[in-house]
């Protein structure tokens, strides 16, 4: 579907249908994310047995994230439009008050001694040249070269040092940046008066390493931005009524600091964190199904109504990397409207919710200690479009 242009991120197909058009906005995001250690570890900790987390609830600081998008289009001729749009990943991000992995510190190596706050936080940008042309009146494609900036810091991981090939490059080194670039491409296909069709594919987005977690991440520091594909389609049920179905994978798999197994023993002398074969999250391949209801009630008000699911992100075992990380929710739904507020000017509210999950598990590292993950969401969009 075409409404605004940051479905530019979604088909750049899609843009030389909208006509000269910029919008702008702001989403107000709340993500409630924390763990629970259980109070069942091993009465033998180091060095003879496991580790352990101390038992509590841990609730994660930074509740409220405002995260900007922005996109202009225009049309060089009836065919053919250019545009640019700048959007944000934000929210991938948690702060624990206290040192959670103390129990795994050597107490006769100083420098392994947790700090606090304990976490890490991600930033990502994204800034897209798009270009959309239609090969006749039934079909149109696009192609979009995206250019990324992220930054990451990780606090609170001093115990991990002995278990990296580069023992200060893990922990505590203040914000590090990374740039890089990849491209997406996109088709559009009205193939009756009610029926459409859309695909698209984004290729993974190559980033310069975070040399100041070199230690930390798999690869020494390399943190790719994962390819991803979508297909769907829309059906004009009514004139006033229109159903839509996507279906996106997103491929954390080839991405070694996401997809590397993160249940690997511990073990002195043995490295395995900054290797090629480094701890990881364990994140693997994810499918989402998306479905999406629009109701023109009138020339002047539109609403919109969106249900996603997907798999999990990652499984039980792999959830101890993942206190740092809880991306468990797998359930979105969302509600909407756009309204008209001059001739030229369009308002559009959006808000999503996604439904608490939690993820037991334990972890080779723990022994028998249990514990969950959880996380829930919210989200309210604003955005106005102005045509001209």
């Amino acid at each position: 579907m075409a409404f605004d242009t940051m479905c530019a991120a979604t088909n750049p197909g899609s843009m030389v249908h909208l006509g000269n058009r910029m919008d702008f906005g702001l989403a107000f995001f709340a993500p409630e994310r924390g763990f629970t250690a259980n109070n069942d570890a091993s009465p033998i900790g180091p060095p003879t047995g496991p580790a352990s987390i101390p038992a509590g609830t841990y609730e994660s600081a930074n509740d409220w994230f405002l995260i900007p998008h922005l996109g202009y289009n225009r049309m060089l001729n009836n065919d053919t439009s250019i545009a640019i749009t700048i959007g944000a990943n934000g929210g991938m991000n948690t702060e624990y008050d206290g040192a959670v992995f103390r129990n795994f510190s050597n107490p006769m190596e100083p420098s392994t001694q947790a700090s606090s706050p304990t976490g890490i936080d991600v930033m990502q940008m994204f800034v897209g040249i798009n270009y959309s042309k239609k090969i006749n009146q039934q079909h149109s494609f696009g192609i979009t070269p995206i250019f990324a900036f992220q930054t990451l810091e990780a606090q609170g991981l001093e115990p991990f040092k002995p278990f990296s090939l580069h023992p200060d490059k893990v922990t505590n080194n203040g914000h590090d940046r990374s740039i890089g670039g990849g491209l997406r491409v996109g088709w559009l296909g009205k193939i009756t008066d009610q029926l459409t069709l859309g695909a698209s594919y984004q290729s993974k987005i190559w980033m310069s390493q975070f040399d100041d977690y070199k230690g930390l991440l798999a690869e020494e520091g390399d943190f790719d931005i994962p390819a991803n594909y979508d297909l769907g389609f829309a059906f004009k049920a009514t004139p006033s009524l229109t159903l839509a179905f996507d279906y996106q994978r997103i491929e954390f798999g080839n991405v070694k600091a996401l997809s590397n197994a993160s249940d690997l023993a511990f073990m002195p002398g043995r490295t395995l964190l900054g290797t090629e074969n480094g701890l990881g999250f364990g994140w693997e391949d994810l499918d989402i199904f998306k479905f999406g209801l629009q109701w023109e009630s009138s020339p002047d008000l539109s609403f919109r109504l969106g249900y996603s699911r997907a798999n999990k992100t990652f499984q039980n075992q792999q959830a101890l990397f993942n206190l740092l990380a809880p991306a468990i929710t797998r359930t979105h739904y969302t509600f909407g409207f756009s309204t008209p507020i001059t001739e030229a000017v369009e308002l559009s509210l959006a808000f999503m919710y996604a439904p608490k999950e939690k993820l037991y598990g334990t972890n080779v590292n723990t022994g028998p200690q249990t514990g969950f993950v959880e996380m829930e969401q919210y989200e309210i969009i604003l955005t106005w479009g102005i045509k001209f």
